[in-house]
């Protein structure tokens, strides 16, 4: 793989508080359901990730709630043990309950204290998943797995503003200086610098008029940006957009971000958009259980053939959508790649003062199987 350059450190704290009843207590009948006795818990901290084993008398089974900023995440488990990772130092507030029913509990409340190393803007992560080169019933038809020291010919640049700030509002003006191919990876930089009347600068590839490619597997090895009004894109518009216009050439968005702490950082989104006397669209969005897309690569993917586009991260599927109606012709076309982070828009809003720059988004690689 390829290097790194940021690590964490940490050092944590906790301190503890039992509610509902005294974890020495003898067992308390509430409502003829005998309460569970003697909670308590350990919490062990590695690299941000916090494992909370639990154990309790006459205990059927113990939630925990794992509050991170607006944040809560919810475990279930039967042996007593949950897993989370956070994102930012802080002090947290893991709740634990032992039930003996789901309305019948007691509970300890857990408080982290935790000091990471923060992820440093612009480092490049060295761990994440990967796909193999080949398929079983596909060949691979096309790649670029940046290993050179600039963009092959098969890219080209979309330059300034666009229309209306790319028909969203954005912030950001387009440049050819905020990308560099280094290390094995196409990276885009997005820095908060004046530019031609704007307050950001950015970069925006497409393949358009070089390569376009109608169905098949498209994997896509990235490492995402993170933060409030950052909005990373891995996506795709029909040839024939400028005959034709959008959203009547269609549009596959194989991944996008809206970036915000918390679940907005470990949460994407994959989408089409498409023409049926006025756009339409569909999609849906899958979460990582903690962390963010920025702390490890992932790949995203789409299955796309003659009656469907599946999306999946990390090999696991999370959208589908049907394209066989007559209304989504638009599917049945030629599609090139674009890559880009645009800053601010309709969508993700404007980054606040939580936004730290520069934001990079890094490409390991794409390829295309048929």
């Amino acid at each position: 793989m390829k290097s790194k350059n940021a690590v964490f450190s940490l050092a944590f704290t906790v301190t503890s508080s039992l509610l509902a009843l005294s974890s020495c207590d003898k067992p308390e009948v509430v409502n003829d359901v005998v309460l569970p006795t003697n909670l308590s818990t350990n919490i062990v901290v590695e690299e941000g990730k916090v494992t909370v084993q639990a154990s309790a008398d006459a205990v059927n089974f113990f939630t925990f709630a794992f509050f991170e900023g607006d944040d809560t995440v919810l475990v279930e488990s039967a042996t007593g043990e949950a897993e989370y990772t956070y994102s930012a130092t802080g002090s947290y507030t893991i709740r634990t309950r032992a039930h003996a029913i789901q309305t019948a509990f007691i509970e300890i409340n857990d408080v982290v204290d935790i000091e990471l190393e923060e992820v440093i803007p612009g480092q490049i992560p060295t761990t994440g998943y990967t796909t193999p080169m080949s398929y079983p019933g596909y060949t691979l038809v096309w790649n670029d797995e940046f290993d050179g020291t600039e963009l092959s010919s098969d890219w080209v640049f979309d330059i300034g503003t666009g229309s209306s700030g790319w028909g969203n509002n954005e912030l950001q003006y387009y440049t050819d200086e905020n990308v560099e191919v280094a290390g094995g990876y196409l990276i885009i930089t997005a820095k908060e610098e004046n530019f031609d009347s704007q307050e950001y600068t950015s970069s925006r590839v497409k393949t358009q008029g070089r390569k376009s490619f109608e169905k098949g597997r498209i994997d896509i090895r990235a490492a995402l940006p993170f933060g409030k009004g950052i909005w990373p894109a891995l996506w795709m518009l029909g040839d024939n957009i400028t005959s034709v216009g959008w959203p009547a050439c269609g549009e596959i968005d194989i991944v996008e971000l809206v970036g915000g702490n918390g679940a907005p950082d470990r949460t994407v989104h994959g989408t089409i958009h498409w023409d049926d006397f006025g756009h339409v669209y569909y999609g849906n969005s899958n979460s990582l259980p903690s962390g963010r897309f920025a702390d490890e690569f992932h790949v995203f993917s789409i299955i796309w053939d003659e009656t469907s586009i599946r999306w999946l991260r990390d090999d696991i599927q999370y959208n589908e959508a049907d394209i066989t109606p007559a209304a989504l012709s638009e599917f049945h076309n030629n599609f090139f790649f674009i890559m880009n982070i645009a800053v601010g828009g309709n969508w993700p809003g404007s980054p606040d003062a939580t936004t730290v720059f520069p934001q990079i988004m890094a490409v390991d690689y794409i390829r295309v199987f048929q």
